[in-house]
């Protein structure tokens, strides 16, 4: 209301003025016979004053100075505060995005991690001096550049695949063997992306400090055990009936521990190898040796069937895949109770690859457990783990196994109908198979 009436009043006056000019030109024309040419000469007059007071306003709109804008309470006064307004409205509000810019830009150069601010096409708009640390970035001559150079090997390859939207872990550093990278990238815009770059190196440390820790521990303790569980076999228990019982438990708590080392020591030769055989991985071979496994665990308390479509061979390594899918088979014998089926399949997926899954009818695991059942020791049922013998490092070996083989776990499980393991492989771990017999 109070902007309508300046601006009425503008005109008002504005309009009293005119007024009064024609009228003063009025009087002063008619007594001397020329009130048309006082009329002409009082609007000539106000055009030029009308010419001279928007001249004011266009010096006053080009100075560099912040200075308020002429007054003269009209109609052109009136503009000029307008625009004076809506002038310091937009400064206030550009000085406001300066200054929060500003401080997100110094946040974002005090990060310990390094951060670089890239277009579609991976060319460098910004990065912080953690960058400049990690990935031997210099500023400004690095800018607009492709970030490509910068990036190890690995990085390279890595963020080339669209979308990159698993980190890269464990990468080594262009400007330093001993420093060890993380790499993310986040796309956060149509055209741009940030790359977030981390040390990792304490952290790798620690992950070799603790590697080297459990495979040491297992080593050592495998001869004391060795030795105890050979003294436990020496012992008859027909010489000493009362302790029968007894040593039967000492016999196979000895032989659990034996086989918990076991299986932290092949964990252990997992992490530590970067990659894995190269061999070819007769498949029909391998499946009809599972399913042997397999019946010699069960004795004959469930049924078991062996599910082949696929015809392809693997590639990679022939211990290490046995081992997983034979934890997977040992798995479904110990927790189906008897009279249950198992299921071995070996079946090509839509994509080009191939699935090997170990299906049963068994106890199930509850969906809450699912996420954590790939952990080391994790169990879901302690008491059902150690009545069956199981170690709880199993399901650990058979997801290492499948990451060194690009490979992918699926677990489907409902509890009371089953469970199914699954080991998905992509198209380049497939073989064409040899003709050889038929291993029965």
């Amino acid at each position: 209301m109070h902007l309508q009436f300046l601006r009425s009043h503008a005109w008002q006056v504005s309009l009293g003025r005119f007024i009064v000019l024609l009228a003063t030109a009025l009087v002063v024309g008619l007594p001397l016979h020329v009130a048309m040419y006082t009329v002409l000469a009082a609007l000539l007059g106000y055009s030029l004053w009308s010419l001279v007071s928007l001249y004011q306003m266009q010096a006053w709109l080009r100075s560099r100075r912040w200075r308020p804008p002429p007054e003269d309470r009209g109609v052109w006064s009136d503009i000029s505060t307008h625009v004076y307004t809506r002038l310091h409205a937009e400064r206030s509000r550009k000085r406001r995005l300066i200054n929060l810019l500003r401080a997100f830009r110094e946040a974002a150069a005090a990060l310990p991690d390094g951060v670089v601010v890239l277009t579609k096409g991976r060319s460098i708009l910004w990065f912080n001096e953690a960058a400049v640390r990690l990935l031997g970035l210099s500023a400004p001559r690095d800018r607009r550049a492709h970030i490509d150079p910068f990036l190890p090997p690995l990085a390279k390859a890595w963020i080339t695949q669209e979308p990159a939207s698993e980190p890269l872990r464990e990468v080594t550093s262009p400007c330093s063997e001993s420093v060890r990278l993380s790499f993310r990238l986040i796309p956060y815009s149509a055209e741009h992306m940030l790359l977030v770059v981390r040390d990792v190196t304490p952290l790798a440390r620690l992950e070799q400090v603790r590697r080297d820790f459990v495979a040491n521990v297992s080593h050592e303790l495998r001869t004391p055990l060795t030795v105890l569980h050979g003294y436990l076999e020496m012992i008859e228990p027909d010489v000493t009936p009362e302790l029968a019982p007894i040593l039967a438990d000492l016999r196979g708590q000895s032989r659990r521990m034996t086989q918990i080392v076991e299986d932290l020591l092949t964990l252990s030769r997992l992490e530590a190898q970067q990659q894995p055989a190269q061999d070819r991985v007769p498949m029909r071979v391998l499946l009809n040796s599972l399913r042997r496994e397999a019946e010699g665990l069960s004795q004959g308390r469930h049924t078991i069937n062996l599910v082949r479509t696929c015809e392809a061979d693997l590639r990679g390594s022939t211990d290490y895949l046995h081992s997983a899918f034979s934890n997977l088979v040992s798995n479904a014998v110990r927790y189906t109770p008897e009279g249950g089926r198992i299921e071995i399949s070996w079946q090509a997926t839509a994509d080009g690859g191939a699935r090997f899954a170990v299906a049963d009818t068994g106890y199930g695991i509850p969906a809450e457990h699912l996420p954590r059942i790939t952990e080391r020791f994790y169990r879901v049922s302690t008491s059902r783990s150690r009545e069956t013998g199981g170690t709880g490092l199993g399901l650990s070996i058979v997801k290492h196994v499948l990451q060194l083989h690009e490979a992918r776990l699926g677990i489907d499980s409902e509890v009371g109908i089953g469970s199914t393991f699954s080991a998905v492989f992509d198209h380049e771990r497939l073989l064409a198979p040899q003709t050889t017999p038929e291993d029965t």
